[in-house]
């Protein structure tokens, strides 16, 4: 199907982009938020860094990259975060903890670490360390996976308010649109993000988070809106 209209497309919302005109409408609405941004080839560059590394990628029913575009685009267009390295931390915010020893090439040391070399030099530091800061560490086997996770969301966030902005993307993709997950993907989902809300509702509401007030409020509601869908998948169980 063709896309629509660049003004019918710059006001629908992801999913149904995503439902309705799959990875091309994702792009072309990308295209459309990034028009004006500075630096027009580094956004590029990461755009078809993210595609590649991810190219074999599933989100449940669609391409991997669909989701790294609504959180890229979710950041511009409903945060209101209108900076390239937002943008491009977006688009990559998966790829250390998905694709270390891919994006690292022959770099030597750690595969994460060298990883993160590599999108420094590539894309500069603030892209680098908001990355890492959204990066999950291996799995401890002694800790429970989930108290693991949300120690980590809770003390790297903590310290890194750009990088709350990634994230807050990255978990409204994966909250609100959980109804898109398939079979038993979503009943894992909603246990592993119901005791998250609270931690996200701390970090968006503090004076350091650097998005305007009406911009929170609604992410505030983003996030009652998972809580509402988490409760009604786990009440099933």
């Amino acid at each position: 199907m063709s896309n629509p209209g660049a003004g019918v497309l710059a006001v629908m919302p992801l999913h149904t982009i995503s439902d309705v005109y799959g990875g091309p409408g994702l792009r072309d609405r990308l295209m459309l938020e990034i028009a004006d941004l500075p630096g027009a080839d580094r956004l590029e560059e990461a755009l078809e860094l993210a595609a590649d590394l991810h190219r074999d990628d599933r989100y449940g029913r669609e391409p991997y990259l669909n989701h790294l575009l609504r959180v890229a685009i979710r950041i511009v267009s409903h945060y209101e975060v209108r900076e390239p390295d937002l943008v491009i931390a977006g688009l990559l915010h998966d790829s250390v903890e998905d694709h270390p020893r891919e994006l690292a090439g022959t770099r030597p040391g750690e595969p994460a670490d060298a990883a993160l070399s590599e999108l420094a030099e590539r894309f500069g530091t603030r892209v680098a360390d908001i990355i890492a800061a959204v990066t999950n560490p291996p799995p401890d086997p002694t800790q429970d996976r989930h108290v693991q996770y949300r120690e980590h969301v809770a003390a790297n966030l903590e310290r890194s308010p750009w990088a709350r902005i990634v994230k807050l993307s990255d978990f409204t993709d994966n909250g609100v649109g959980i109804l898109y997950a398939t079979g038993p993907v979503m009943q894992r989902l909603a246990a592993k993000y119901r005791p998250l809300t609270d931690v996200y509702r701390d970090l968006v509401t503090r004076p350091d988070t650097p998005l305007a007030d009406h911009v929170k409020q609604h992410i505030l509601g983003q996030l009652d809106n998972a809580d509402r869908r988490f409760d009604a998948i786990l009440a099933r169980d």
